[in-house]
């Protein structure tokens, strides 16, 4: 079962507010109320130390201002096309990691910004493994082979990746919390096509499979030993494969090479962020969902190694 969600509802802190405050004051003499009773209250429904972290993934169109009007219209469409594909990738050819999901779940955990959004996954592999195959959708439509006409039309389309490993938790049908802004303002900062990660989930990386170096050599047996992973996860999915994380490793397909490179600290809005410059190459085969015979052989690159203009 995936980390639940923390979910804050609006009729509960209306009711501790009537039970505990007054909507209206008016008197000749203001006085600071003793808060003592309602903060306890409110406190020990929110919880914060036990709202769960959940791995972010954000994606952003590169230069989206800068495309025409009747361009900018189409976008908001390819993206959600580009999404969508990279959803059935990830159920079919990653069945072992994407179990837990349906795709009614992913689609629900999207917060959209029209030319991209930030995605709630559980875990920093998820947040990977999606952001891999959604470059490499991405690829095959810059390079004429997913709807071609529509390319010729709206042009190139460059996109930038972050994630991040932080506690979020959900108001009504919305989701806050700091995995959410950081990845914003990570993403704020770059002007190219990267991939950013926060402390947190480089954190992740070296402590599930020490480093993100080892992403070109790591197994599906070896994610299956992730202690997140061993948790009611049905063992016997591992059978069916991974397009990604084959069950004896090699660099001619999958994760061919991957680099991490520290940045340092940024500082956005008073709040300094610790972030790492991802860089991975991945070889997948795109098939054609209705005649599967039909396929390519595609290497794209996940973010870039350059470090100049943060």
């Amino acid at each position: 079962m995936l980390k639940p969600i923390k979910r804050i509802e609006y009729k509960y802190i209306r009711e501790q507010l009537r039970k505990y405050d007054k909507r209206v004051v008016f008197e000749k003499t203001n006085i600071v109320p003793d808060s003592s009773d309602l903060r306890e209250s409110i406190s020990n429904y929110i919880d914060y130390q036990a709202i769960s972290r959940k791995s972010v993934l954000g994606i952003d169109m590169v230069q989206y201002s800068s495309y025409g009007n009747s361009e900018q219209t189409l976008l908001p469409f390819l993206f959600k096309t580009i999404f969508n594909k990279t959803i059935k990738q990830c159920l079919k050819y990653h069945p072992y990691i994407f179990q837990k999901y349906t795709a009614k779940h992913i689609q629900r955990n999207f917060v959209s910004t029209g030319d991209g959004g930030f995605l709630i996954l559980d875990n920093p592999i998820h947040s990977l493994v999606f952001a891999a195959n959604f470059a490499v959708i991405l690829r095959a439509y810059n390079s004429y082979h997913f709807y071609p006409k529509l390319r010729d039309i709206v042009g190139q389309v460059v996109m930038r990746y972050a994630m991040t490993y932080d506690k979020i938790y959900a108001y009504e049908s919305d989701y806050f919390g700091k995995g959410i802004i950081n990845n914003s303002r990570i993403m704020a900062k770059d002007n190219l096509n990267r991939c950013m990660i926060d402390e947190n989930t480089h954190n992740w990386f070296i402590t599930n499979m020490d480093g993100e170096e080892n992403l070109q050599i790591v197994t599906l047996d070896d994610i299956a030993n992730i202690y997140e992973f061993e948790q009611n996860y049905d063992p016997g999915l591992k059978e069916l494969g991974d397009e990604i994380f084959e069950e004896n490793y090699s660099r001619k397909y999958g994760i061919i090479n991957s680099d991490i490179l520290q940045f340092g600290t940024i500082k956005s809005k008073q709040t300094e962020i610790s972030i790492y410059n991802l860089h991975i190459q991945i070889t997948l085969r795109l098939r054609d969902d209705e005649n599967p015979e039909k396929n390519r052989l595609i290497t794209v690159s996940l973010g870039n190694l350059n470090t100049i203009g943060i």
